[in-house]
């Protein structure tokens, strides 16, 4: 049989497909247990079962397959089984197996990648699907980028253990201390298979991000940028693309009408003033970007939210 190998945090080589979640909300723990398996024995087949399925191996070896491609995981290794997929043992597991599984979910857009560059080219396009499905009106959202092959490293293992070790908790601790425990986990892998990527690129567009975030209400432009950030305004753009898929400008637009639609909702300061507050000089042009954006006038978008008129 035809195997795939792979090893996540060992840099040259990486091919394993990335799940990129949009947030919030973030994905969020479900169940979870241990399967034992002895040698000659395989993992159940099971179709569309509605979670996604993180199973890591613990001890021996476990062939899986998933709508036709096989993987092959050794102790330490982890794979993320999709919710609408079918997947089944693909070969009689060689020892004593054992592994953790834990079931969790998500609310609103994901996908799977082939890899961080296709996550980035569709981001833009999951970011907008999001926003219709999780019923996101005026909520600032991101990306998670999950590895759907790993290799757990032995802190990481360490945290999956903790598990089980609730188990002795009381039901109304334990479901907490799981839901926090897995989002750790979560936020450990995530922020791992971005060392993988550009990171130069990341930490550039995080400083774009986080200067516009604070000085929005300000003219900003490429200029300014280029002053307070010390690099290159086309490399500031190409930064911002490859991680946010929008030039600086883009984003500085796209945030200041996401605060104007928190405003429009959460004040009862005129179209005008809410224009003046986000660093717009003229209402007349802040209107129209933002029916552009929204495909709806501000006073239409209060009205639609909130009953009023």
């Amino acid at each position: 049989m035809n195997f795939k190998y792979f090893n996540l945090f060992g840099g040259a080589g990486l091919e394993s497909p990335i799940l990129h979640f949009i947030t919030p909300p973030i994905p969020y723990f479900i169940d979870c247990g241990r399967a034992y398996y002895e040698a000659g024995e395989y993992h159940i087949s099971r179709s569309d079962i509605g979670v996604f399925d993180l199973i890591v191996v613990t001890r021996g070896s476990l062939a899986l397959s998933e709508n036709g491609t096989e993987w092959l995981l050794n102790q330490g290794d982890a794979l993320i089984l999709k919710p609408d997929g079918h997947h089944y043992g693909s070969a009689a597991c060689k020892t004593e197996t054992e592994m953790i599984w834990i079931h969790f979910q998500t609310y609103g857009s994901w996908r799977e990648s082939a890899n961080m560059d296709e996550c980035l080219a569709n981001q833009a396009e999951l970011i907008e699907t999001h926003k219709v499905s999780a019923y996101l009106n005026h909520c600032d959202v991101c990306s998670i980028f999950i590895p759907k092959r790993m290799h757990i490293a032995s802190k990481d293992m360490e945290l999956l253990e903790h598990f089980s070790q609730l188990d002795q908790e009381p039901q109304s601790m334990r479901n907490w201390k799981r839901q926090a425990t897995f989002q750790q986990f979560m936020q450990y892998l995530d922020l791992g298979l971005s060392s993988l990527s550009d990171v130069a690129a990341i930490r550039i567009a995080e400083k774009v991000e986080l200067y516009i975030r604070h000085n929005y209400p300000l003219p900003i432009s490429n200029p300014m940028l280029q002053k307070e950030l010390n690099y290159h305004p086309n490399y500031l753009a190409r930064s911002m693309l490859k991680v946010y898929g929008m030039t600086p400008m883009e984003y500085l637009l796209h945030y200041r009408i996401e605060q104007a639609k928190k405003l429009l909702l959460q004040t009862a300061w005129s179209v005008a003033r809410i224009a003046e507050e986000i660093g717009f000089n003229h209402v007349s042009y802040f209107s129209s970007c933002f029916s552009k954006k929204e495909g709806i006038s501000p006073s239409n978008f209060r009205s639609k939210f909130t009953n009023s008129d």
